[in-house]
């Protein structure tokens, strides 16, 4: 079966967009930029207007992440299926920042990459050990204080946005004591000390499927926002 993603995809492809503006780096400023985008993101005290001025000023003076993908790869990324498609993306930016994501690489991407990479982040950590492995693995801040959660509603995932939110209650309640350093046993005990997650855990993997499908179908809408397809 082919979903919506593929059909347009293969009906219309897509626009080939405009390649990211070469800038002269201005060291000093980028680096106030990047401290100061560390402390929104660590804290938590975001306001949205002001992260996504700061963001652009920074990709003003740095310049955009440049990311390209083939249109053939994307093409057999989309005959294969959601799965493969979502990746191209998401690997094409981790190719683009080498797979570090800091606040200065962060910084040259757009939210919606960013959302994509939370997204996957937060899909491979829950998949495979909840979010109980999801927190201890340091990946709370990334998801829970940044508006993650805001954003992927606005990408049509309102039940994931609501899970995050009740997520984020129990992060708040106990990351802390999740995110301290243990032992193997230990942290295999952590499971069954916070089983408050199970529930969340369960509903993403029932759902994870149906929201992964609507993360393609996104992209797809907005191609432009994630990559520069090329012949």
């Amino acid at each position: 079966m082919i979903t919506n993603y593929q059909k347009k995809y293969c009906n219309f492809g897509f626009a080939e967009g405009t390649f990211a503006r070469q800038t002269k780096f201005k060291t000093s400023f980028i680096w106030i930029c990047s401290r100061l985008l560390y402390k929104i993101l660590t804290l938590g005290k975001i306001n949205l207007f002001i992260l996504h001025l700061l963001n652009r000023i920074f990709r003003n003076f740095a310049g955009d992440m440049e990311i390209r993908i083939k249109d053939s790869s994307l093409q057999q990324a989309a005959a294969e299926g959601m799965d493969a498609f979502v990746d191209v993306f998401v690997e094409a930016i981790n190719a683009a920042i080498g797979n570090q994501l800091t606040t200065e690489t962060m910084a040259q991407l757009n939210s919606d990459q960013i959302t994509l990479l939370a997204y996957r982040t937060l899909r491979d950590e829950v998949m495979d050990g909840g979010f109980v492995q999801l927190i201890h693995n340091g990946y709370g801040p990334f998801i829970f204080k940044n508006p993650f959660a805001k954003a992927i509603k606005q990408w049509g995932l309102r039940d994931l946005s609501k899970l995050i939110y009740n997520a984020h209650t129990l992060y708040i309640k106990y990351g802390p004591e999740i995110e301290r350093d243990c032992t193997d046993e230990e942290f295999m005990a952590l499971f069954e000390q916070y089983e408050e997650f199970d529930e969340m855990d369960d509903a993403f993997v029932e759902n994870e499927e149906d929201w992964t499908n609507m993360v393609a179908v996104y992209i797809d809408d907005h191609i432009g926002n994630f990559a520069t397809i090329e012949q």
